[in-house]
C-alpha cells in the first residue's frame, strides 16, 4: 500500500477534539502550506483561519474545537470542483501533521462564519472545518453520526469505475493495474457518504462524472456533490503524481452516453 493511500484510508473525520490550541509550529506549517495550494482549474481558493472563541463560532456536531478554517472562492464555473480539490489538499496535509478535520457545510450558524471570514459579494464559502488535535475517545454523538452515514463503508469498485462505457464493468486486469488509484477514489470523503463520483476508463483517460442526488445544491454552498467529485479528483491526481505520472486535467466532454441525472465533470489524461 502506497504512503498516500495509507494517509487517505487512515484519515477519519474528527468531531471530538481535546481542547488544545494548535502549536505555534503546526499553525505556521498550515499557514505556509495554504499559500501554495492550487488546482488544475486555476480557480483561486482563499483560506482563512478563524478563532472559535474570538468570533463566537461553534457547531452542534463538534466538541473541544478552538480553531476553524474557511475556504472562499469566487462564484464562477467549476468553482465547486476546484474548491473540493483545493480544500482536500489542506485536509490531508493537516492530517499528516496529526491535526483532525471534518467538512462542515450545514451544521453551523453560517452568517457568523461568513462574517468572521470576511465573505464578499460574489464569493462562495461552501464549507468550513475545525482544526485541532483529536481527543483520545470519540463522543457518543460522534459515534452515532458515523454509524448513521456508514462512514466506514464504501461502494464497490465495480459500481464506480467502468471500462470504456457506462454499461461495462472494469475488467479484473484493469482493476489490478489501477488498484491503489481505485482505492484512493473510493475512500474520498463525501457529504453523508454518498460517494457521487463515477469514472469511465478509456485507453489513456479517466472521465469523471457526478451522479447527482436531490438536496445538495444551495445558494450559499454551491453544489456539494461537485465539491465531493473535486475531492475524489484530487485523490486520483495525487495518486498519479505519487507514481511519477503528471496528470493532465481537462474539461472537454467526450460525449459518452450516461444515465439521466449524471453530469460530466472532468477528464484526467494519464
Amino acid at each position: 500500500m502506497s504512503e498516500l493511500l495509507k494517509t487517505i484510508k487512515g484519515r477519519k473525520s474528527v468531531r471530538t477534539f481535546d481542547g488544545r490550541p494548535l502549536s505555534a509550529e503546526d499553525r505556521e506549517h498550515l499557514e505556509q502550506y495554504m499559500q501554495t495550494i492550487g488546482n488544475p482549474f486555476d480557480i483561486p481558493v482563499r483560506f482563512v483561519l478563524l478563532d472559535a472563541k474570538e468570533h463566537g463560532l461553534s457547531s452542534p456536531v463538534l466538541s473541544g474545537e478552538t480553531l476553524y478554517v474557511a475556504g472562499i472562492t469566487d462564484k464562477v464555473p467549476y468553482a465547486d470542483v476546484a474548491y473540493g480539490y483545493s480544500f482536500e489538499k489542506l485536509v490531508l496535509y493537516a492530517w499528516s501533521l496529526g491535526i483532525g478535520t471534518t467538512w462542515i457545510g450545514g451544521t453551523m450558524k453560517r452568517e457568523l462564519f461568513e462574517r468572521a471570514a470576511g465573505l464578499s459579494e460574489g464569493e462562495l464559502m461552501p464549507c468550513v472545518s475545525p482544526l485541532g488535535y483529536p481527543a483520545n475517545k470519540r463522543s457518543l454523538r460522534e459515534n452515532i453520526m458515523r454509524r448513521g452515514v456508514g462512514a466506514d463503508s464504501r461502494i464497490p469498485a465495480e459500481k464506480i469505475f467502468f471500462d470504456g462505457s457506462w454499461d461495462k464493468g472494469l475488467s479484473p486486469e484493469k482493476q489490478e493495474k489501477m488498484a491503489d488509484l481505485i482505492e484512493m477514489v473510493r475512500w474520498a470523503p463525501s457529504a453523508v457518504n454518498k460517494q457521487p463520483w463515477r469514472i469511465i476508463v478509456t485507453e489513456n483517460c479517466c472521465h469523471f462524472y457526478e451522479k447527482r442526488d436531490k438536496g445538495y445544491i444551495g445558494d450559499k454552498t454551491g453544489d456539494l456533490q461537485k465539491i465531493d467529485v473535486g475531492i475524489a479528483l484530487y485523490h486520483f491526481a495525487a495518486g498519479l503524481e505519487e507514481k511519477g505520472i503528471t496528470p493532465v486535467v481537462s474539461v472537454s466532454d467526450p460525449g459518452m452516453t450516461v444515465p439521466e441525472g449524471t453530469e460530466y465533470i472532468a477528464t484526467v489524461r494519464t
